[in-house]
């Protein structure tokens, strides 16, 4: 392991925000894991993995110990499931591409989401009508104090809306080295029925097929007809989370704008979408300097180049000031700021 002084976080962050670790480093296994929290104290310690879901406002007075463990195990297999083991620092999207490839169903809808499988958990990431806590069988992780590894269930992991035990009660004190998930081998459980799924799945291209295969190669077109590639314009995907309201607070808002978009959640509630509202209070393609709303999806925040994260922060806390105003919703963040 080599600790590296001064370290520019820039290409370890999807904003591209020139950020800069008092130390940094690299870690590919439990073991280096391990030995580096016994070295520091956990308090001077910053976990990195895939930088996909943070907005660096400000210099890290830590060191930052990046997560780049690899590999995927099969734990257990039935004549319908099986269990694989995925190291922390595996690319999401390249582990969902290749469940596609053997067959393994349940991930799909989860296709070309920035980050990588080890804080997928913390956020319970989601996407088109999936979470993953619909696959997730259990991870392992290390508390930051004892230096133990534990094991967490999915009921340990007490899941919400982009949400679970890491973000809240034990928020900090565990780092997540492996995840193992449940997938399908045949009758998969396919959905179509969120967002334009099934739109896109009925252009000719599709040839009419609805598989594992075409239901991720669809949400990837529409992702990327929506959303900006990190790599050529910082960003961190949807920025705030989807505002949950009781029905007869939906009701209150049709009455000014009947045409408000919204999923149905329970018998009581609804999640109407975060881009809508801001699209509405016309902050939709909006720039200041080099920071500001994306053109085509007013969800996600972005760097057009050298802004800087309290530039980004700042246009988040205006949305959030209006969307309060404008509709009496409080838009929570989604990424985490620093």
């Amino acid at each position: 392991m080599e600790i590296k002084k001064d370290f520019s976080l820039k290409l370890h962050n999807t904003f591209g925000l020139d950020v800069k670790a008092k130390q940094y480093i690299a870690v590919t296994s439990t073991e280096e894991i391990k030995h580096i929290l016994k070295r520091f104290y956990a308090s001077e310690l910053f976990i990195l993995s895939g930088g996909s879901n943070i907005l660096l406002t400000k210099d890290l007075e830590k060191t930052v110990v990046h997560l780049q463990s690899q590999g995927k195990e099969l734990i257990e297999e039935n004549e319908n499931q099986v269990r694989i083991r995925v190291q922390a620092g595996e690319n999401w999207h390249q582990f969902v591409l290749w469940c596609i490839e053997q067959n393994y169903g349940g991930l799909e809808n989860l296709s070309l989401i920035p980050g990588c499988v080890g804080t997928s958990p913390i956020q319970n990431i989601g996407a088109y009508g999936v979470e993953l806590k619909d696959v997730f069988h259990s991870c392992k992780a290390i508390h930051v104090q004892s230096v133990n590894e534990e094991e967490f269930t999915k009921a340990d992991c007490q899941f919400g809306y982009r949400n679970s035990i890491f973000k809240n009660k034990v928020k900090g004190q565990y780092i997540i080295t492996s995840v193992d998930f449940l997938l399908t081998k045949k009758n998969h459980q396919l959905k179509t029925g969120y967002g334009a799924i099934q739109e896109e799945l009925s252009k000719p291209a599709y040839h009419g097929e609805v598989s594992i295969k075409t239901i991720s190669e669809a949400v990837i077109a529409i992702r990327k007809s929506k959303l900006p590639n990190p790599k050529e314009i910082g960003n961190s995907g949807s920025f705030f989370k989807n505002p949950i309201v009781d029905l007869s607070y939906l009701a209150f808002i049709q009455k000014k704008y009947p045409e408000v978009p919204f999923y149905q959640i329970d018998e009581k509630q609804v999640k109407i979408p975060a881009g809508w509202l801001i699209e509405k209070a016309g902050f939709k393609g909006m720039r200041k300097n080099d920071a500001g709303v994306h053109k085509k999806q007013a969800l996600v925040l972005v760097n057009y180049g050298n802004a800087t994260g309290q530039e980004i922060l700042n246009i988040a806390h205006q949305i959030q000031k209006t969307i309060q105003k404008e509709f009496n919703i409080q838009l929570e963040a989604e990424v985490n700021i620093i």
